[in-house]
Parts: structure tokens; sequence; C-alpha cells
């Protein structure tokens, strides 16, 4: 080889060296955050660039985060990943990939719930636990977990979709009667309207 090809080739590697150390500079602020949950378990993986360790107590900060979180209705897929990625944040890393993974695919938000009451008997009883699966998307006949203004929290069948509401149905017919001295009070299962917002997603595991 001559000087000049050797010199050639010093001048490549240097570039390459240059070009390797912008690279690492560039991505060592960046985080790459999965978190694995089935509506119970929940695991928090953080990688980063040549396996780099991250910060003391940011996995355990997520972690507890989530144990809140998964519970909470209102809790959505972007919400999530937009406070994880401030939590990270917080810990020095500019760039924050959040990755949701659960036994629905990725970025498929489970939740646990408990039924409360009969109402569904006997396709759901009283104090079973439930893990549903946050979407907008059912069809007729799913059992889905819905927000009610008087009783809160409900699970009922799907009975009717249109544009704007969606009706909602007991799968426990029976009609109770109560008897007192001066009247009968009849008390049937709730069947309900309830806007298509009102529902918090599709019941998968019972």
């Amino acid at each position: 080889m001559t000087m000049k090809k050797v010199l050639i080739a010093i001048a490549v590697l240097a570039i390459i060296a240059v070009s390797g150390a912008f690279y690492y500079l560039d991505h060592v602020d960046s985080v790459d955050i999965t978190i694995k949950t089935d509506g119970v378990n929940i695991t928090v993986e953080a990688d980063t660039i040549f396996f780099q360790k991250v910060p003391a107590g940011m996995e355990q900060e997520i972690g507890d985060y989530m144990a809140d979180v998964i519970n909470d209705p209102d809790s959505t897929v972007e919400s999530i990943k937009k406070d994880v990625t401030d939590i990270a944040e917080r810990y020095g890393y500019r760039e924050v990939n959040v990755r949701i993974e659960s036994q629905f695919g990725v970025d498929q938000l489970p939740m646990p719930a408990v039924v409360s009451g009969d109402s569904m008997y006997p396709t759901l009883k009283d104090g079973q636990d439930l893990i549903v699966l946050k979407t907008d998307r059912y069809t007729v006949g799913d059992i889905v977990i819905a927000r009610h203004p008087e009783y809160g929290l409900i699970v009922k069948r799907v009975g009717k979709i249109e544009p704007e509401r969606v009706y909602l149905m007991s799968d426990n017919k029976k009609v109770e009667r109560i008897y007192t001295p001066t009247s009968v009070i009849v008390r049937t299962p709730l069947n309900t309207w309830v806007p298509r917002s009102a529902i918090v997603g599709v019941v998968k595991e019972y």
C-alpha cells in the first residue's frame, strides 16, 4: 500500500470515528421504554444505546405510575405515553420512545374491573374479576364498561348502536317486586342509553 493510500485510509477511519462519536452524542440521551401489562401485572423495561444503565429510580417511578393509572378509566394509550415521556425527560432524556404491550397487542391498553351487582347474571356474577380492553370499537352483543351519570361505571351488553348513542342492556331479565304495607315496588335491571363517548371499553376476559 502506498503512502497516499495509507493517508486516505486513515482519513476514512477518522471520518467514521467522528461520525460514530456524533451518533453516540446524539443518542446518548435517548431511551426506549417498553411497558408490558395484562391489566394486572406490570413490567417496565428501559433500553438505551450501548445498554447504558438508566438513572436509578426511573423504572420504579414509571412502574408506580402505571400501577395507579392502569385502574383509571380515563387513562388512554396517548395519555400514558405522554406522562411516561415526561417522567423520562425529568431524568435527562430528550428523545423518549414509549411502547405498550399487552395480551391484546401493541398499544392496546387493558384495565381491570370487578362486577358489582347481579344485573348481568348469569353471564357475570357479583364480585367477578374482569379485564377490559379500552377501545371505541365495539359491536352489538359485546359486553362493555360504560360511564353512567347516576351509577358511575356500569357493565352491560350492547343492544343497539346509533351515530351518537348506544343502548345498553342487562343480561338478567328478572323483575324484583318488593311489597310494603301500602305499595308494591318493582325493580328491573338497568337498561339505558348512553353517549358513545361514555363507553370505556370491551370486556375481553371474565
